[in-house]
């Protein structure tokens, strides 16, 4: 029998045929402990020799039934789930770097992210190499100078950079160092880190994975020697994902194939009426032509994404009144969901920055972050069309 798509595995991953009582969904299980009558079948359970479930902060059958389904899609030996996607990658990073430690990273990462390299890291003594994003070459050579963990995020957040995996994977892995991707913008619809090089891919599940915007949660998948070092930091500093939140996440997976579809196309409709709207001076989309990471994405991706940016020619003060004349997108600091969501940096992605910060990262203030939907595409357009067009009606000036 042929290995099963996507689609069918967003559907069927990861979920065992023979449920309780059979049921046809994943139960969602509330319980703290599990009980044994035998001490010794509870001691082999609490030594990893036999199946089970001792406490819910260690693991949790709803949960592990989400982290099945993720490795699944991400063609990966296990997965382990945090309770939100930044605890995925602070217990990523505490996971694998020590004092004296040097890790490489690129200049782009979500603001969060960004704040663990530039605030935290260096405090406890680990060395921290930002590197201009594109700039390959200067990339590889930090990584030969000496580096334990490369840490990537592609495409960016929010100025949809993109970086060659299996370039930079080969690069690292010379000097022995741990390749670490961030594809939550991706997600393993349109692109599979792990298959490029890389050896740890992580996703804030809150996002494109969960798709309801009504659930946090993150995830790591990779090598089961590897996310059993993330499952160990992560059981005993207890950033959980509450079985509620791993049910949420998981039902929301199983419509994950058809919402990227229809968002990976959303947003190129999107971003090819904005490219050429007399009034956008960019327009920030890895699926145009005329994006400089296009011929590396169309390598590495099987789609786009249903993420854009682009930015006003009339600045930042022309957005106060765009952005809130839009009728079919939430001005919201979250992504991936099923309804549009609009933002800019100094709110979302990189609010925990300073506008110096953002400026040093090529992120203008005049930036929209664009989350496509699932709505009908011409819908978007007029309403984005009305907006931009209600502002030069209103006359307003900069």
């Amino acid at each position: 029998m042929k290995e099963p798509s996507k689609a069918t595995k967003t559907v069927w991953g990861g979920e065992p045929r023979k449920l309780w009582e059979g049921a046809t969904q994943i139960p969602v299980v509330m319980s703290v402990g599990y009980g044994y009558q035998d001490l010794d079948e509870w001691y082999e359970v609490a030594q990893e020799k036999r199946h089970g479930h001792i406490y819910s902060r260690n693991t949790n059958p709803t949960v592990q039934a989400f982290e099945r389904k993720v490795a699944e899609l991400e063609g990966a030996e296990s997965a382990t789930a945090f309770a939100t996607g930044m605890a995925a990658i602070s217990g990523i990073l505490h996971t694998f770097l020590k004092p004296g430690d040097r890790v490489v990273s690129i200049k782009d990462t979500y603001g969060g992210t960004n704040r663990i390299f530039l605030d935290f890291l260096p405090e406890l003594n680990i060395e921290v190499k930002l590197c201009p994003t594109t700039d390959h070459d200067e990339i590889e050579k930090e990584i030969a100078k000496g580096c334990k963990l490369l840490y990537l995020e592609t495409p960016t957040n929010p100025t949809m950079k993109v970086v060659d995996i299996k370039r930079l994977s080969e690069a690292a892995h010379k000097v022995g160092a741990t390749v670490v991707v961030d594809n939550t913008f991706a997600t393993p619809i349109n692109q599979n880190p792990l298959s490029l090089g890389a050896d740890l891919v992580l996703h804030s599940a809150t996002k494109f994975l969960g798709g309801h915007a009504d659930a946090l949660g993150g995830v790591v998948a990779g090598s089961a020697e590897l996310v059993k070092k993330v499952y160990g930091y992560r059981e005993i500093h207890g950033a959980t994902l509450a079985p509620m939140s791993g049910y949420m996440l998981l039902r929301g997976m199983k419509t994950l194939a058809l919402r990227i579809e229809r968002q990976n196309s959303n947003a190129r409709k999107v971003a090819e009426f904005l490219a050429g709207h007399p009034d956008i001076d960019k327009v920030y989309y890895p699926g145009l032509p005329s994006h400089p990471g296009h011929d590396i994405a169309s390598k590495q991706m099987k789609g786009f994404g249903g993420m854009l940016a682009f930015s006003h020619k009339r600045g930042f003060d022309v957005l106060k009144r765009i952005l809130p004349s839009l009728k079919y997108a939430h001005l919201a600091a979250n992504l991936g969901a099923v309804e549009t969501t609009v933002g800019v940096p100094r709110t979302t992605s990189h609010v925990e920055s300073t506008p110096e910060q953002r400026e040093a990262m090529g992120i203008p203030e005049s930036l929209v972050r664009y989350s496509a939907g699932i709505e009908d595409p011409d819908d978007l357009i007029a309403d984005l069309s009305q907006a931009l067009e209600s502002v030069n009606m209103a006359g307003a000036s900069v």
